[in-house]
């Protein structure tokens, strides 16, 4: 709980000056009234040669309490024990005193005298106390001055470091620079700069002054650990050694190096950029100094620009590094761009070039002059302009172009060419500000395999005809013979003009001989071009191919259908149809296969057929070419049928689980 507060009197009843004052009072108040009481006898002769009465020296007395009620109260407790003083007076001066005028003057004078003694000695502690504070004013203005001073020279020594180091960015000048700046600055015998070299966890030692070579070489690489450089690149804090010839805490190797170099006062600070240390600053003395606070604090700024000024020169040095990098790599892509056999330029959003390669002259026909001039809408048709528009809004929308894609131009001379285009997006600050091109011209190419294209489907044709010829030849006149000669055998047989049993089981011999090769021929025609294939299609051709591969080869094959069943024109059924019999004729011999499976699907705008095994299975080339080059002619040959129909043909195999053909054609 709060205790009451009883105000002033309290406080003033609590000093025990206030009791010893009051008693003081009493004693000369009590000694003014007591007849029996005389003061001694010089002060009684000294009293009588002024003419004074016997309790003029009560009164004189009472100036003591009032002067010390003032050194204990103030003014106020002055005038309060003036009053005291007075009323107590006042009594003795009226009816005890024989010349009453002259003890009120003395009481008087007694009460005034009191206030003016105090006021003059309260004058006297002021002005002491003002020479007091002025003086204590002067020192800290003389203090505070000194500060500015050092101040400004701690400043200036910055402001010239920071002059000098920003005089260049090459890094081994900027530290020596910095190195005869800290010896100018702080007034030392030697500098020593080391760098921080992370990978090698170790400090090399960048740039001296004032030491010698062989000094500098015992310091050149410091390990991490091994130095007192190496403790504050460590700890990141300054280290003083105030004698390094016998500090205990250096190596003894740093302790020898001091005796024998002269070294004895050492003051070692980071280098600091943005709070990572960068290595370490170190001056040294021959005698003895002590570095003081504001000294170390001089030095450790220095030290973080220095730091500042190591990481601004090695970033300097990588910009230029890159930016000659970058230049050798435009000038070798400047050249590989000019001399390029493709074709390449660049064009804005609008289709406006912007630049083009020396290549474009020859697949265009116009100078480069007049191409950085024009838009790509002057040499591309209609159907070319909107193919070309349609892969550079997918391009803007970041979605999938199937490149490089067939192109159409027209040339300055009217001609047409075909390009094989590589198109993509050129981007600036992250923002699309054109599209760079790159084609090479095919046109003879293309030709060239159109023109083999119709030689490989006539060839492809007349091959047909000639199977078809040949088949017909089989049926009509070779079977036809083989059937009469089996039918004459089996008449002579039959006759009983045979002269021996031996005859005759030659005769039937012979005749078995002949229904196998018309068997044989029969087979051999029908591969040559099944009449079913003809006759009926597509569907009813794979069945019954399927059928008999089946039944020769003792492999189970199932045949299946999807979709809407429809006939094809008569060379694509020819086509597909030779696919799969190569398809199952390679599960015949080479798959080792027992199951097989032919699945016909029918979609809206082609038909697929797949031949899967659960044959051994081989490993797949990388290339068609490769195909040829390995003898699998057949695996070859399907393929170009394919691409006849202007399908494609692929191959899945994995050896140990079998083969899947894939044959898709549009339809």
């Amino acid at each position: 709980m709060q205790q009451p507060s009883f105000g002033w009197p309290t406080r003033i009843f609590a000093k025990p000056g206030f009791w010893v004052l009051a008693a003081l009072l009493v004693l000369i108040t009590i000694s003014q009234y007591v007849a029996q009481l005389h003061p001694p006898a010089p002060v009684a002769r000294f009293l009588s040669d002024l003419g004074l009465e016997r309790h003029a020296f009560e009164r004189i007395a009472y100036l003591v309490p009032i002067v010390w009620a003032g050194f204990l109260f103030g003014w106020g407790g002055v005038f309060v024990t003036s009053l005291i003083a007075l009323f107590c007076m006042l009594p003795g001066a009226i009816w005890l005193s024989t010349n009453s005028r002259q003890a009120l003057l003395e009481a008087g004078l007694v009460f005034v005298l009191g206030n003016v003694v105090f006021l003059s000695f309260d004058a006297l502690r002021r002005g002491r106390k003002r020479r007091a504070d002025l003086r204590k004013a002067e020192s800290a203005l003389q203090f505070q001055l000194q500060g500015i001073k050092d101040s400004e020279k701690r400043l200036a020594a910055l402001n010239q470091t920071s002059a000098t180091l920003s005089q260049s960015l090459e890094l081994q000048e900027v530290l020596d620079k910095a190195t005869e700046t800290v010896m100018s600055v702080m007034q030392v015998d030697a500098v020593l700069i080391h760098l921080m070299d992370e990978e090698a966890g170790e400090l090399s030692l960048a740039s001296h002054g004032g030491v010698s070579a062989e000094f500098a070489q015992l310091g050149e690489k410091i390990r991490l650990g091994e130095s007192s450089s190496a403790q504050v690149a460590h700890t990141g804090e300054p280290l003083f050694v105030e004698d390094a010839s016998q500090d205990p805490t250096l190596s003894p190797k740093e302790i020898e190096v001091a005796r024998t170099q002269g070294i004895r006062s050492l003051l070692s600070v980071p280098l600091k950029s943005k709070g990572k240390v960068m290595g370490t600053l170190s001056v040294l003395m021959h005698d003895y100094r002590w570095f003081r606070e504001d000294e170390v604090e001089l030095l450790t700024a220095i030290g973080n620009q220095i730091g500042v000024a190591v990481e601004n020169a090695r970033l300097y040095e990588k910009e230029r590094l890159a930016t000659l990098r970058l230049a050798v790599s435009e000038r070798n892509y400047r050249g590989l761009f000019e001399n390029a056999n493709d074709a390449i330029w660049v064009h804005d959003l609008d289709g406006d070039i912007t630049v083009a390669n020396r290549a474009c002259e020859t697949q265009t026909g116009y100078r480069l002059e007049e191409l950085t001039t024009m838009n790509v809408r002057k040499f591309l048709p209609q159907e070319s302009h909107a193919l070309a528009m349609d892969v550079q809004r997918k391009l803007l929308e970041r979605q999938t172009v199937e490149q490089p894609y067939e192109q159409r131009i027209v040339r300055k001379d009217g001609t047409e060419a075909i390009l094989m285009l590589t198109t993509s997006l050129v981007i600036e600050d992250g923002v699309p500000v054109g599209f760079q091109n790159i084609a090479r011209d095919v046109t003879e190419e293309k030709r060239m395999r159109e023109n083999l294209s119709f030689y490989l489907r006539e060839v492809t044709k007349a091959q047909e005809e000639e199977r078809k010829r040949i088949a017909l030849e089989l049926h009509d006149d070779t079977i036809q013979s083989l059937v009469v000669l089996s039918r004459q055998l089996d008449n002579l047989a039959s006759s009983g003009k045979v002269p021996s049993e031996s005859n005759r089981a030659l005769l039937e011999n012979l005749w078995q001989q002949i229904n196998n090769t018309i068997q044989g021929v029969r087979r051999l025609s029908q591969d040559l071009r099944p009449p079913i294939l003809d006759r009926l299609g597509l569907l009813p051709a794979l069945e019954w191919l399927a059928s008999d591969v089946s039944g020769y080869s003792g492999i189970r094959i199932k045949t299946r259908v999807l979709g809407s069943e429809r006939r094809l024109p008569q060379e694509a059924e020819l086509m597909l149809f030779r696919i799969t019999q190569e398809a199952l004729r390679n599960v015949w011999r080479h798959s080792e296969a027992t199951e097989a499976e032919l699945t016909v699907q029918f979609v809206s705008n082609k038909i697929k057929i797949t031949i899967a095994d659960n044959g051994k299975g081989f490993e797949l080339p990388s290339s068609v070419g490769d195909l040829t080059r390995s003898g699998k002619l057949g695996l070859a040959g399907m393929q170009e049928r394919a691409r006849l129909l202007g399908g494609n043909a692929k191959m899945e195999s994995v050896p140990g689980k079998g083969t899947t053909v894939t044959v898709e054609a549009p339809i």
